[in-house]
């Protein structure tokens, strides 16, 4: 490999760059895929969500990359590709706790939040384990006829007239691509964001937070403490994305089917200062002397790779395009994982990059194109940085943090909805950032939820939280009875039909579409 050009070269082969090299490839543009390091390796960014599958299963059906498919629900990945390790995501579980005491035991619900993703196991979502799910993308890409290299420390790239020229050293010896169009694929602060000198900007909503995370082995189940005695609840607790939530920072557990765990803290900075994050195992040691719940959880447990701190996690650039580049969402920015929305966000960047490529390449719209796709990731970004600030702001009034939540369970609910029954118009853009109502509301009420508030003014706000959802709620959200606990239930799909325009009976075609049976609550 020495001079070599390519119509897309990509950057970074994690599964969005792997996903956006395949779908350009289909699309008969000659395509490299680009690699720092090698596969297998370790990484976070692990929890899907409905909306993802979703997403994931658009990107395959569209794009014939059957498969992609089976890896979009725990039943089909479960019998067609068992090799891969992955987990099983029933819903989203918060638990509140204080810092230095004990989880004393919640019989009125009133330190948890539980939400349902799925009805069932078949159809559940999943925790990806990303040095498995990767390299599988890296190897189905390989075997379409993508050109990837690894090890490639790419050093420079500039703009030329007719796209980019890109250089670096791959095994000692200098390399040089050439592109009419690249993708960075590589994270935030990576590779066009150095090369280049992308100026950098900061979330005005978001706290500065730091975190800290490993895979361990050993990890044990929930204490006693967290079992609620009576009715059970909308799923398994620990079949799920698992939140345990304290002022200032929160700490998330995902257990994988191999026998590991992911774990890790994600903290404002007094919080992460006060751990001392940077010093890694002992922080990590240090935290779980303060709480004693996650203490008796880890009490087994070993870390199975050295322990990573971020000391800044929040990142946006300042530009996301230019003549003849992109950066994917999971380059353009990150936010915090609290709420799962990594995947999506960069999922619906790459189904946009990847509309743009199919009708508009080479031709006098790509360039607008280009523009309208900048300006809807950062408005996304943005969006979602707002309400991640404000349940930061909240985790010390967990009723408060509870409500806000809603705010995503619904539109991201509404969304895949409409989204399935091939109305993505009525959700466009993510946490419905460009519906004129929705998208005010939510501004409105995190700024006023990440302000000092009397008893009377959460109550207030809680209910603002109840009108700004109720006409998008698709999901049961809204029902006082649930609260907090909310399991997936078909009834509030058929119920919500006329929230998305569409009959009863189109709404059991598409549950019946997606393998479940409208007949069943």
């Amino acid at each position: 490999m020495n001079r070599q050009h390519f119509q897309v070269v990509v950057v970074g082969s994690g599964f969005a760059g792997s996903l956006i090299a395949m779908i350009a490839h289909r699309l008969g543009l000659t395509t490299a895929l680009v690699e720092r390091g090698r596969h297998p390796r370790f990484v976070i960014g692990e929890s899907s969500t409905p909306l993802t599958n979703l997403l994931l299963e658009e990107l395959a059906d569209d794009y014939d990359l059957p498969f992609v498919r089976p890896l979009c629900k725990w039943g089909t990945w479960q019998k067609q590709t068992p090799q891969l390790a992955c987990g099983l995501k029933r819903g989203f579980t918060f638990y509140h706790h204080e810092l230095d005491h004990p989880f004393r035991p919640d019989p009125e619900r009133q330190r948890q939040l539980l939400v349902g993703a799925s009805p069932r196991e078949q159809i559940a979502d999943t925790h990806w384990y990303r040095p498995d799910f990767d390299h599988y993308l890296v190897q189905q890409a390989q075997a379409l006829g993508v050109t990837f290299w690894d090890e490639v420390e790419l050093a420079t790239a500039r703009e030329e007239a007719d796209g980019m020229h890109l250089a670096g050293k791959r095994h000692g010896k200098w390399v040089e691509l050439t592109a009419e169009f690249v993708i960075d694929a590589t994270g935030p602060r990576g590779f066009l964001h150095r090369a280049l000198g992308l100026p950098e900007k900061t979330f005005a909503a978001l706290p500065p937070t730091q975190a800290l995370f490993s895979h361990f082995t050993g990890a044990g189940p929930l204490p006693d403490a967290f079992v609620s005695a009576g009715e059970a609840p909308p799923y398994p607790p620990e079949q799920a994305a698992v939140h345990h939530v304290f002022a200032g920072g929160w700490v998330w557990v995902l257990k994988f089917n191999n026998g590991l765990t992911s774990a890790g803290i994600a903290a404002t900075d007094p919080v992460a200062q006060a751990l001392k994050l940077p010093a890694g195992e002992p922080a990590w040691r240090k935290l779980l002397v303060r709480l004693p719940a996650l203490a008796e959880i880890f009490a087994s447990a070993r870390a199975v790779v050295p322990f990573t701190h971020q000391p800044r996690l929040a990142f946006q650039s300042g530009v996301n395009t230019g003549r003849a580049w992109a950066l994917l969402p999971s380059a353009a920015g990150v936010i915090d994982p609290l709420l799962s929305t990594g995947f999506p966000l960069t999922l619906l960047g790459v189904g946009r990059l990847a509309r743009l490529l199919q009708a508009h390449w080479h031709q006098p719209t790509f360039q607008p194109g280009l523009h309208d796709y900048a300006q809807l990731t950062t408005l996304e970004l943005e969006t979602t940085a707002r309400l991640v600030g404000a349940l930061y702001a909240t985790m010390d009034r967990f009723e408060l943090f509870q409500e806000l939540s809603l705010l995503y369970f619904a539109a991201a609910s509404f969304s895949e909805t409409a989204r399935r029954l091939g109305k993505p118009h009525l959700a466009d853009g993510f946490l419905l950032c460009r519906h004129p109502g929705f998208a005010a509301q939510l501004q409105a009420i995190c700024g006023a939820a990440s302000q000092p508030l009397s008893v009377g003014e959460i109550e207030n706000l809680r209910q603002r939280v109840r009108v700004a959802i109720e006409p998008f709620d698709v999901a049961g959200l809204t029902d006082r009875s649930r609260h907090p606990w909310y399991p997936a239930l078909v009834m509030d799909l058929l119920r919500g039909a006329p929230k998305l325009g569409v009959s009863e009976k189109e709404i059991a075609a598409m549950l019946q579409k997606c393998g479940l049976n409208a007949g069943n609550p």
